[in-house]
């Protein structure tokens, strides 16, 4: 099963699914690279972890975050044992109670790191960025930034993915596409690479730098989408039939997603 659309499809950037879409990219990434760099690289999901601010922006990004949170406070209820002169054959075994009570909004950014396994050294970063890390004004924007500019000044390398067209940008590549990939390599500080993506096109393959003497790895960025689509039969869940989640696509390419997706209906009642 494949998305109507030839590169990245733009109903799954909706932040209710995102999270989904993002877990299942960074496997899949991840796999895909594990079979380039080894032995000499391991490829590791790591993750950031950090508090919602009480004064974030309320759009509708920071609210979504919101939402969704994991609490760490917990009230347990122990089980009460059954009276032997009422029990009954067939009774369910009695189960402990755990209310979960929030405290904190807790907010979790998984991203990629590959590390030189002879010097234990950190080698690349790749961040497939989410709404928590490109919402104007939020603690996890600041710290996503924070780290990026970091890493700029250092001899890592950086690669950002943005598959989502909402949420906020860095300054050297806003207004420049619907979507992007962005490599800062860490031998050639001051310096960046940047593929450019639009909705119609489809996703590029790009570099993934080691180091010396190795080569970079490839990453085939719509061979991984493509997976994951598949895999996730993301065909069988998706609404085509509503609008396309905000920001809403120009008139010319808003006219040719209908048309995509009206293809891509025909063909499914075709095969019936």
């Amino acid at each position: 099963m494949y998305s109507p659309f030839p590169g990245m499809d733009p109903y799954l950037e909706d932040p209710k699914g995102w999270p989904g879409v993002h877990l299942r990219m960074l496997g899949v990434i991840s796999d895909m690279l594990v079979e380039q760099v080894a032995p000499h690289f391991s490829v590791v999901v790591e993750e950031r972890v950090y508090i919602a601010d009480e004064d974030d922006d309320d759009d509708a990004l920071q609210a979504q975050a919101r939402r969704q949170f994991v609490p760490d406070i917990f009230l347990v209820e122990r089980p009460q044992l059954q009276n032997a002169t009422t029990a009954v054959s067939l009774s369910v075994t009695p189960a402990t109670i755990i209310e979960r009570l929030p405290s904190d909004v807790e907010q979790r950014d998984r991203y990629l790191a590959i590390y030189d396994r002879r010097q234990r050294e950190l080698v690349t970063t790749l961040e497939l960025l989410s709404p928590w890390n490109k919402a104007r004004g939020t603690r996890g924007q600041r710290e996503f930034l924070a780290k990026r500019a970091a890493i700029f000044t250092t001899r890592t390398n950086w690669l950002e993915i943005d598959l989502l067209r909402a949420g906020e940008r860095p300054e050297e590549v806003v207004g420049q596409s619907d979507y992007y990939a962005l490599l800062h390599r860490g031998s050639n500080i001051g310096r960046l690479e940047v593929w450019y993506v639009d909705v119609r096109d489809p996703l590029p393959r790009i570099s993934v730098p080691l180091r010396s003497p190795h080569p970079d790895a490839v990453l085939d960025l719509q061979a991984a989408f493509t997976t994951v689509y598949r895999r996730a039969r993301y065909g069988d869940d998706v609404d085509y039939e509503r609008p396309v989640p905000p920001p809403a696509l120009p008139p010319a390419a808003a006219l040719w997603a209908a048309q995509r997706v009206q293809e891509y209906r025909d063909t499914l009642d075709r095969r019936g």
